[in-house]
């Protein structure tokens, strides 16, 4: 890996995956690309890591496309534009799609792209000088492979504003819009974002895998009797499962569950 980075921490439990391109605020290239998206497959399969925390070297989270890579795609032809697109758009969903929780560790700007890096991790921290902006029309451009998750974290109808004006959000208001979690000073964002990856690590691998899960099938979906019978589905194969008999052990025991390092 050239631009990526990974260290592992806590007994190698939580994965810290830096974009490493701080000279350029770390833009994407589909070197980043290919390596981002390889290096989440690989610890999506790997049952050791248990939480994986996003992150930018530098001053900036990332500033979303690079010029000059953007450059070359509008000068490639259709079908070589269409594919790399493609590979960009496998990179969100690939993060979206992950079975283990997902943090972004937002500093500076979040821009494009960047903000679409940050809503498509399960959950967001911000420092208070952080600026997220979909700001592809100031360039003739759309937001098209990000759409997804940014209008699933901020809304329908405050997407039409911002994918429109392209407006600077700060942290705060990001916040407010329900893209960012947690905001804190810069100097606490590390303690800020250690607390909910210590939460995380209480939680059941599976369990947390199968929530997810629950979520993307029951989200804007009516409550039929489809739906109800889905979840009664869902509550029934997870409780009967090894992991469930072992956290209920657990707290009938007053101990800690098997998962839980001491």
């Amino acid at each position: 890996m050239s631009v990526i980075e990974v260290e592992r921490r806590q007994s190698d439990r939580v994965a810290w995956v830096w974009m490493n391109r701080a000279e350029i605020h770390n833009a994407f290239d589909e070197t980043l690309i290919a390596e981002l998206t390889a290096m989440l497959r690989q610890l999506d399969a790997d049952s050791t890591a248990r939480v994986v925390v996003l992150a930018g070297r530098g001053k900036s989270f990332s500033a979303g496309a690079d010029l000059n890579w953007m450059r070359r795609q509008g000068m490639a032809s259709q079908a070589e534009n269409l594919a790399d697109a493609k590979k960009l758009a496998e990179l969100f969903r690939t993060l979206a799609e992950m079975k283990k929780p997902t943090v972004a560790r937002v500093h500076g700007p979040a821009m494009a792209g960047g903000m679409g890096l940050a809503a498509a991790c399960d959950i967001c921290v911000a420092s208070d000088n952080a600026i997220f902006a979909t700001s592809e029309v100031k360039l003739g451009i759309i937001p098209a492979v990000i759409s997804p998750y940014v209008i699933r974290a901020i809304g329908e109808r405050q997407s039409y504003r911002y994918f429109q004006t392209a407006e600077r959000l700060s942290a705060k208001r990001a916040h407010e819009l329900g893209l960012v979690h947690e905001m804190t000073t810069l100097d606490q964002l590390d303690a800020t974002l250690q607390s909910i990856i210590d939460a995380l690590l209480t939680g059941g691998p599976l369990s947390q895998a199968a929530s997810t899960e629950l979520i993307r099938s029951v989200a804007n979906r009516p409550v039929t009797p489809e739906l109800i019978h889905h979840t009664a589905v869902a509550i029934s194969s997870i409780r009967a499962s090894d992991e469930a008999k072992e956290g209920l052990t657990a707290f009938l025991e007053k101990r800690a569950p098997s998962w839980v390092s001491p």
